[in-house]
């Protein structure tokens, strides 16, 4: 199996060690824009086999995406963090054009590739790659909930003092402060997370996942690159090795909890197809109007692409 990374940032060789390390592929190419940097971190990653002890060949390329031809996943790790006095409409500007050319040399080289899009702004990223492949939508999938439930998940674990490996949780909804955790469907051991943690702390903790990527940029001075980078690696891991593994992830609705035309995250059952069963939870009243909330704010942000696209 092969596996072609696209972005040579933190987030994507990240994703690419854990690939090598724990071997979920065979080969693993790295690319990049800057002259160098892909080489050099392929490079590094592979020097790194002897001492733990993996055979995943890992290599760098330079803007040559006839290296990545016929990958069976590609991540796209591409685009530009936003920066002091861009407005988010020049952000997604910016990493929509990135993204878009992106994915046009992905999919000239590896026309049965399943897409695995990283780059932000998620939801609206993921639209871009969806439209600029024409691919099916259970192939372009945006990588959000894996993150975002590990960060929820993680903060738990901490509050009830247990291993964060016992803990299963779920959210649905946009990537960012518009995302809607479920404590209706998270439990620690089999046990509902409402029996061990108080509701106060319990909403603490939800609004501290809302704003977990946020609450690392203040404390380093940019976004976070491991979390994200390993829970990319895990989407890839469970279509390589067709796992049926039940994830949150950002996909196009069509008609699910009573949604269309929207990126949002819902659970579903990840394959060797991709995306292979969206699954529907049963919502609340309130569940459904965050949901209807987050959907509204992701529309809006898609709704700037589209006239971006217009206007060209």
């Amino acid at each position: 199996m092969k596996v072609t990374v696209v972005g040579a940032g933190n987030v994507g060789a990240t994703c690419a060690d854990v690939l090598a390390y724990r071997e979920i592929v065979n080969e693993v190419i790295l690319l990049d824009i800057k002259e160098g940097v892909a080489e050099g971190k392929a490079l590094d990653i592979w020097q790194k086999a002897p001492i733990t002890q993996y055979d995943t060949k890992t290599t760098g390329v330079t803007n040559d995406y006839s290296k990545t031809a016929n990958s069976d996943v590609v991540v796209i790790t591409s685009g530009l963090p936003r920066k002091p006095g861009m407005t988010r409409d020049d952000l997604i500007s910016t990493n929509a054009g990135i993204v878009k050319s992106v994915t046009e040399n992905v999919v000239k080289y590896s026309p049965n590739a399943i897409l695995i899009i990283v780059s932000n702004p998620l939801d609206v990223m993921t639209y871009c790659a969806h439209i600029t492949s024409k691919f099916p939508r259970n192939k372009v999938i945006g990588m959000a909930g894996v993150l975002d439930t590990a960060r929820y998940r993680a903060f738990l674990a901490d509050e009830i003092g247990c291993s964060p490996k016992e803990i299963q949780g779920m959210l649905l909804g946009g990537h960012g402060d518009t995302m809607v955790p479920l404590p209706r469907y998270t439990t620690v051991g089999g046990i509902p997370v409402t029996e061990l943690v108080a509701a106060d702390k319990l909403s603490a903790i939800i609004e501290r996942t809302k704003n977990g990527g946020g609450e690392l940029v203040k404390l380093m001075g940019t976004s976070a690159w491991y979390a994200p980078g390993a829970a990319a690696a895990q989407m890839v891991e469970a279509i390589v090795k067709d796992q049926k593994k039940i994830i949150p992830v950002c996909i196009k609705l069509e008609g699910e909890y009573g949604i269309n035309d929207c990126y949002l995250g819902v659970p579903a059952v990840i394959g060797k197809n991709g995306i292979e069963k969206v699954i529907e939870l049963k919502l609340n009243a309130e569940e459904k109007a965050l949901m209807e909330t987050s959907r509204k704010a992701v529309k809006e942000v898609m709704s700037v692409l589209d006239t971006i696209n217009q206007a060209v």
